[in-house]
């Protein structure tokens, strides 16, 4: 195991902070390569313990010659917001200083900027060499980028640290959920074996959500790759890539990070980054269903949360899911799913302000469009 630490820019006078990557494996193996960080989202532990133990793992069949590929493991991906505190608040998910969300608007070179800097060296009838070449041409727009600030310094690095990989994986939680992923429907075919492995109670597939999620900007990079290369300038298959929500944040248990953490070293044998049999596959807990028929819940009125579904339990239209309660009026609203699916998130607050997003369910049937993840 290789540590490389990683300077971020300072931004102000007397304080300077670094992101932590661990390697294993050759980078130099013909094996895929496989990039895997957590808490991105600072306040988001369980991804951040399931790492840990993922690390731990590694490190042994390292040191037994299984691991045939390479794996990048960034555990801690956000040291910035692990010092935003605020009046007792741990504060992860968005910059204090710009209010931008850690996970979205990640800034990738442009497909067509990439095809234009390729030019001539792209091969009519080898795909692997295509791929090769624009990951390398990738590479190098990315070391060219340079980072204003320290936020900036941060994103850049993770992008540098993944640009190369061929699986890249972005470990995270909800408020209160269950296991579920976001992943897209090319990188989908390859991922079931995960979402076997590590029992997912729900699969979300979008293209493009719109949110430019870290993940997410991986994928789409390379279907655009692949849209104006056209036929006539073949591309390898796509990098897939996945957010992989380890249930809820106070889920943190040695337990669940364990059993997370083997899930995805089963899922890296079945690739065959690493050497071994993995253990029998499971069945797949829930099929995968478009984000775009993820149902909002929202909060219509101001009250007193009393939730009556189940994280993870399995919905029917009309079914009551949550409760909100006026104890100066008495009043008692009752909000109900217009899905037949699985409840798979929800606010972890008990009073709510009208309009609120409260949580959300699963559908086979796409209804919604434009941006489909919140900020």
């Amino acid at each position: 195991m290789q540590t490389r630490r990683h300077p971020l820019v300072t931004t102000t006078l007397g304080i300077s902070r670094e992101l932590v990557s661990f390697h294993f494996g050759d980078a130099h193996a013909a094996r895929e390569k496989v990039y895997v960080q957590a808490s991105l989202h600072a306040d988001e532990t369980p991804a951040m313990l399931t790492a840990w133990a993922l690390k731990k793992r590694l490190a042994t069949l390292e040191a037994e010659w299984r691991v045939r590929g390479e794996i990048v493991l960034v555990p801690v991906a956000n040291p910035i917001g692990l010092s935003q505190h605020v009046l007792g608040q741990f504060v992860g998910r968005f910059e204090t200083n710009s209010g931008h969300n850690f996970n979205r608007g990640f800034p990738m070179p442009s497909a067509a900027a990439m095809i234009d800097r390729a030019g001539t060296q792209l091969s009519r009838d080898d795909a692997a060499h295509n791929a090769r070449l624009l990951r390398a041409v990738l590479c190098d727009m990315l070391d060219e980028t340079t980072a204003k600030n320290e936020f900036e310094s941060l994103r850049l690095t993770l992008l540098r640290l993944a640009s190369a990989a061929d699986i890249v994986l972005d470990l995270h939680c909800s408020l209160e959920a269950t296991m579920h992923l976001y992943t897209s429907p090319a990188s989908w075919p390859a991922l079931e074996l995960l979402a076997r492995y590590i029992g997912a109670n729900g699969v979300l597939l979008a293209t493009d959500s719109g949110g430019q999620s870290f993940d997410e900007v991986h994928a789409l990079l390379w279907n655009q790759l692949r849209a104006l290369m056209g036929e006539g300038l073949p591309l390898a298959a796509p990098n897939i890539a996945a957010t992989l929500e380890h249930r809820g944040q106070r889920d943190v248990d040695y337990d669940s990070a364990q059993h997370d953490a083997d899930a995805i070293v089963d899922f890296l044998i079945a690739r065959g980054v690493i050497e071994g049999d993995a253990r029998d596959l499971p069945p797949l807990a829930q099929a995968a269903t478009p984000l775009a028929g993820s149902e909002q819940l929202t909060a219509p009125v101001s009250g007193i949360v009393v939730y009556r579904a189940k994280i993870g339990a399995a919905l029917k239209a009309g079914d009551a899911v949550f409760d909100i309660v006026d104890p100066l009026t008495d009043e008692v609203v009752t909000v109900t799913t217009k899905n037949d699916g699985v409840f798979y998130m929800r606010r972890a607050i008990r009073f709510v302000i009208a309009g609120a997003p409260m949580g959300r369910v699963t559908d086979e049937k796409a209804f919604r469009t434009g941006v489909l993840i919140g900020a």
